[in-house]
């Protein structure tokens, strides 16, 4: 039946419009030159004014048409299929489809429920689509419901319908499930073996993503470039590098190289195995690179801590006009806080909102994390107070900025407001709640949360956790009860725990004790540097100087030479490194020129050397300027060069700072009226009008 469409002259034409016969079989019409939903609201007028609308076949072109390929005709779609007098399987299965492409699960679900109770049977098509909604509402229950009716029609042999069975379970927590359904297969061919291993990769099983490749392997089952990204991934995460770098050859050998995801995918692998540098030749080589591309090269190098060249990298990013993303944007913020980068990574935050990001858990929680390590405390805070979600994560960054920042009854503050608000702390939470005791020195605290953590939330404390006690105790100055709390734990101690204990009988001048500790440690492991000095110290700090002499001569017979003092301080957006008594900077002239008349006015300040800081081989005359060459000192001289006066200086260092290097710097801040903040190995040190915000609890 023919007819013709009659038109406003007034508006303008469309494609639809321009037809002068409508077709008897109008599927073409409807599902490819039907552009807007105007032109389907006048082939549904027509198609109800001819009767065809009657026509199942030709309602369901509509149906798809509007459910599907137009963009928000979603409504338009369930009115016609509200209109439809008994829509068959076809008709559920296109708006259930429509419903999922469109974000609305939920609804999908229950359109499938109401299929059943209108008596109306499933077919192969209907399943995966409802699977797929369950899948995207991580509904368990209902899953298996759907699953039921799966095995009751007949359709559990059906190898589409099994492969969305795989992936809904590994959405939902259950991929054991999966793999019973996997297992239960007549037929696997590569898409069943994919579906199961990214049902692993799903759920982070990444050694059952290796064993069930070399299962593949072993068959002779095929696999594809969809196989080998989940592999490489798992490669990546098990440090695999050997099963890595098999599926290197393999795509060598059979010309892959240029599948975008799959390079990427290798380049990730290469990174996160430690292989920073074949990582960055193969993305040298690739011919396109995308924001994951560049995302993953950045963030192998931020975990290798070549901090500096994920920078570098992020700078060539951005002049190859590729957009970051969050993934880079939280390698980047971490390799700024490694180096203490503050103006880089402000920059990145303006970034962040200029390109209205979402301020994510992940993001958020990095930008904390990012703003403590570089010592600015009121930065995280307000970070923390924008974020709409927060985790026990971001919360534990919040309590550890604190921490390390020396406001420890602050960090319990809001550890305590953590858990009125009903966020259960993890193991992670108590490790740095108790590390903001030790630094407060909250011993009585400290006790009471160590107590908390099994008696209240069922968490076993691990050995940092103790280690963590042993340094309450001994900075108080109970160097008696630690030890003993050492000998009573209920876990092997390790090097770690008596080397914290050692650290306490240097500053409280236990000598017994202190020997002791060293006696354990190198009976655990070979003793490094710091064990040496400090003992070393303790002996020296009680008038034993020919015991302090002896173990400085074993040392040096051993080999064993201190690792050099490093000092970070970034200025106008470019990073500069010192070492003690560095020689190689561009500006040492300037620099020393400036120590000498800095020592010469913190001096009369009432700053005196402490030669026991100066570094080994030091002869006794040198030893003043030993100290007065420190990698901090050069690099706060250098702050002083650079900066206009009544500007915060920052530096980070690589080790602890020395108890010379902390008075000076008290000094400095006052003689030059400067804040200071230094980051060392342990904590921030904020300097400011001659004190420090440990109070010299350190």
């Amino acid at each position: 039946m023919a007819s013709t469409l009659t038109v406003s002259p007034a508006r303008p034409l469309t494609a639809i419009t321009t037809i002068s016969q409508f077709p008897e079989n109008p599927k073409t019409l409807i599902l490819q030159q039907c552009k807007t939903t105007k032109d389907l609201n006048q082939i549904h007028a027509h198609l109800i004014k001819t009767r065809l609308v009657l026509n199942p076949a030709i309602a369901e072109n509509l149906l798809e048409s509007a459910a599907i390929l137009l963009p928000n005709a979603m409504d338009y779609a369930r009115s016609i299929f509200r209109e439809m007098d008994e829509p068959d399987s076809s008709a559920y299965n296109i708006v259930i489809r429509g419903l999922i492409y469109k974000q609305s699960p939920h609804n999908a679900v229950l359109l499938f429920k109401k299929m059943l109770e209108s008596s109306v049977e499933p077919n192969e098509f209907t399943f995966p689509s409802i699977l797929k909604a369950c899948s995207r509402l991580r509904a368990l229950s209902e899953s298996e419901q759907v699953h039921a009716h799966i095995v009751k029609r007949g359709f559990g042999s059906n190898g589409f319908v099994e492969n969305t069975l795989i992936h809904v379970y590994a959405n939902c927590g259950r991929v054991e499930v999966g793999r019973r359904v996997f297992d239960g297969m007549s037929e696997r061919d590569v898409v069943a073996w994919n579906s199961m291993i990214a049902g692993y990769t799903k759920s982070e099983c990444w050694e059952e993503v290796v064993k069930l490749f070399c299962r593949m392997r072993e068959l002779g089952v095929g696999f594809d470039e969809v196989t080998m990204i989940s592999v490489l991934m798992a490669c990546g995460r098990l440090a695999d590098l050997e099963l890595g770098e098999w599926i290197h050859e393999h795509i060598e050998a059979n010309r892959l190289k240029k599948n975008l995801l799959l390079m990427t995918s290798l380049v990730d692998m290469y990174a996160k195995c430690g292989e920073v540098d074949s990582a960055r030749r193969l993305f040298d080589q690739m011919d396109q690179r995308d924001v994951v591309a560049w995302s993953a090269m950045i963030s192998g190098y931020s975990q290798a801590n070549r901090c500096r060249e994920a920078l570098d990298l992020f700078h060539e990013m951005q002049k190859a006009n590729v957009e970051a993303n969050e993934v880079t944007m939280v390698s980047v913020l971490y390799a700024c806080a490694v180096l203490g980068a503050l103006e880089t990574g402000k920059w990145v935050h303006f970034y962040i909102k200029k390109k209205k990001m979402k301020l994510t858990v992940t993001l958020g929680t990095a930008l904390i994390d990012f703003y403590a390590k570089c010592g600015s405390l009121d930065s995280s805070i307000e970070v923390f107070s924008k974020m709409t979600s927060k985790n026990v994560h971001t919360w534990t960054a919040l309590i550890q900025s604190l921490a390390s920042n020396g406001q420890g009854k602050r960090a319990l503050d809001f550890f305590y407001l953590m858990r009125e608000k009903n966020i259960e702390p993890n193991d992670v939470t108590f490790l740095v709640a108790l590390v903001a005791c030790s630094h407060a020195g909250l011993v009585d605290e400290g006790r009471s949360l160590f107590v908390s953590m099994s008696k209240d939330f069922g968490i076993e404390p691990r050995i940092e956790h103790y280690g963590c006690m042993v340094d309450i105790l001994g900075r108080m100055g109970s160097i008696e009860e630690a030890y003993q709390f050492i000998k009573n734990m209920p876990i092997q101690p390790n090097a770690v725990v008596w080397r914290t204990l050692l650290a306490s009988c240097k500053v409280h001048k236990n000598v017994e004790i202190g020997e002791e500790s060293f006696r354990c440690i190198t009976s655990l492991e070979p003793a490094h540097s710091g064990d040496y000095i400090l003992l070393s110290n303790i002996y020296a700090s009680v008038g034993r100087r020919e015991d302090a002499l002896r173990v400085r001569c074993q040392m040096r017979e051993k080999g064993i030479k201190k690792p050099p003092g490093g000092s970070l301080i970034e200025l106008d957006g470019v990073v500069h490194e010192f070492f003690s008594e560095d020689d190689g900077h561009a500006h040492l002239k300037e620099i020393y020129s400036t120590i000498e008349d800095m020592i010469t006015r913190i001096k009369s300040a009432g700053y005196v050397p402490n030669p026991a800081d100066a570094r080994l081989d030091a002869e006794e005359d040198d030893t003043e300027a030993s100290v007065s060459h420190h990698s901090e000192k050069l690099a706060i001289a250098f702050g002083l060069i650079r900066t206009p006066p009544g500007t915060t200086i920052r530096i980070s260092k690589n080790l602890r700072v020395c108890t010379d290097c902390h008075n000076a710097t008290k000094v400095i801040s006052k003689v030059y009226n400067r804040e200071i903040v230094v980051r060392d190995r342990n904590r921030f040190h904020h300097f400011k009008e001659g004190s420090c915000s440990c109070n010299d609890y350190w």
